[in-house]
């Protein structure tokens, strides 16, 4: 249903606009669908410039953006963690844009040579279904060694890493609370055996969690508060104690861009305090990078939460080949 409410308002967005072949955006969006149709149907009311987009995991909006930069097919990429546009900006895929809205960001929010800019932010936690738990002598999750207990079996639910950026942000969690990449990939190696199996999309991890198809969901706390606000009863939020992997989701305008003044138009708009207080509006309860905007209550708190040193450069660079190396040692990509 939400599918459904979500591609009739976007159909409205084009025909309240009716611009010129420059006043139009194409959109790669990595957030949450419902999200993505707020921001898209908002920024073309609020600027008279025509928006669509497509939602896509980061994993696979990369490899999109990859596959068809001799013929670029969107304009701006907006929403994910910021380690895939790091891979991104590497590859020389997106057009540097330093915005004037910038300025209100959280400090770090953001690449130093303005490839990107972060445009929200999301801690990984574990989405607990306490009735599934309960069943196995279990209670809420509280540690990264507490997900590799045996009586987990086919319970985890958690996305595969090389086509969603939650699931690499839980990868390059262990990369960085084990000191290598071989720590992190024996992590995940010993985990295994407790996943359902691999989801395309992070958020998949808290749906599964939610309908008591696995006892807990790795995902960001964010997409588990949605579910509970849905009416999901059986879901807490918890966060490993050894330290949690967070997201700056970011926002870019994409190399050979065939608007480029419209995309930037977006970023700066999407960093906007109008932009940046939509989220709840629309079940999504990430953190704003705007500095001007305070979280929403059911937000994480980030004074309650241990986090672990995120490099973004570093998990970006090592992407492509600790991915690789997942699906040929640990579980193939699942079929689109």
């Amino acid at each position: 249903m939400l599918r459904l409410l979500a591609a009739a308002a976007l159909a409205l967005v084009p025909a309240a606009c009716g611009n010129t072949a420059q006043d139009k955006i194409t959109i790669i969006c990595g957030a949450d669908e419902q999200w993505c149709v707020m921001m898209a149907s908002r920024f073309a009311e609020q600027t008279g410039i025509d928006a669509d987009f497509a939602r896509l995991s980061s994993g696979d909006a990369l490899d999109r953006i990859r596959r068809t930069r001799s013929a670029p097919e969107y304009d701006v990429w907006h929403g994910g963690p910021a380690d895939a546009y790091a891979a991104a900006a590497r590859e020389g895929m997106l057009e540097p844009y330093r915005s004037p809205m910038a300025a209100h960001a959280r400090q770090g929010w953001g690449d130093p040579s303005g490839a990107w800019t972060g445009v929200y932010g999301g801690v990984l936690a574990f989405c607990n279904n306490v009735r599934k738990l309960t069943a196995k002598g279990l209670g809420p999750l509280l540690s990264w060694q507490e997900l590799l207990d045996p009586r987990l079996a086919g319970s985890v639910g958690i996305a595969h890493p090389a086509t969603s950026g939650t699931a690499y942000t839980a990868l390059w969690t262990q990369v960085e609370l084990g000191g290598s990449a071989e720590a992190g990939l024996d992590y995940l190696r010993r985990l295994h055996p407790n996943v359902l199996r691999y989801n395309r999309s992070g958020a998949a991890a808290a749906e599964q969690a939610a309908r008591g198809q696995v006892a807990v969901g790795v995902a960001f706390s964010h997409d588990c508060v949605d579910l509970q606000e849905q009416g999901f009863r059986d879901l807490q939020v918890s966060f490993p104690a050894e330290g949690s992997g967070y997201e700056v989701g970011g926002v870019a305008v994409l190399a050979g861009t065939r608007h480029p003044e419209a995309a930037r138009r977006f970023v700066d708009w999407a960093l906007s305090g109008d932009s940046q207080r939509l989220g709840p509006l629309a079940g999504f309860y990430a953190l704003p990078a705007s500095t001007e905007v305070a979280p929403d209550s059911k937000a994480a708190d980030l004074a309650q939460v241990r986090l672990i040193g995120y490099d973004f450069t570093r998990a970006g660079a090592a992407k492509s080949e600790l991915t690789r190396r997942f699906g040929a040692e640990i579980a193939p990509p699942p079929e689109r």
